[in-house]
């Protein structure tokens, strides 16, 4: 998959979910922004878990814990050329090792990510 492909499939996603990984707690807004979002992607909920685990997580966390980074907000022209390159190379081992890691990596927003995906559950009908 080339990087043009990657903005296209993922871009808008990767960017509605990196708030998730800020110094604040979501909002309201941000989260309805989420999911709205979430829901033009039409993933389940098990590929969305593997896009935090594998696609962003990796990315998103290096920036968390940079004690010279600034986490509250993000460059989104900087971030999306952080994510493709990350995605790009994201397979094999390489895929098989963040995998291994995404416990480490998600920790952090853990519960963020649970209260989006029961939010999600809900807007979808399902039960959380």
């Amino acid at each position: 998959m080339d990087a043009q492909t990657l903005v296209d499939e993922r871009g808008e996603l990767w960017l509605a979910l990196a708030p998730l990984w800020l110094e604040r707690e979501p909002r309201e807004t941000d989260y309805a922004s989420m999911v709205a979002v979430i829901q033009r992607h039409d993933l389940t909920v098990r590929e969305l878990e593997w896009v935090f685990r594998l696609e962003l997580a990796p990315v998103l966390s290096r920036q968390q814990m940079s004690v010279a980074g600034e986490w509250r907000s993000f460059d989104d022209y900087k971030l999306m050329k952080q994510l493709v390159a990350h995605n790009l190379r994201l397979n094999g081992w390489r895929r098989k090792s963040w995998a291994l890691f995404s416990g480490l990596t998600t920790m952090m927003t853990r519960h963020r990510w649970n209260e989006l995906m029961g939010r999600v559950l809900v807007e979808r009908g399902e039960v959380p």
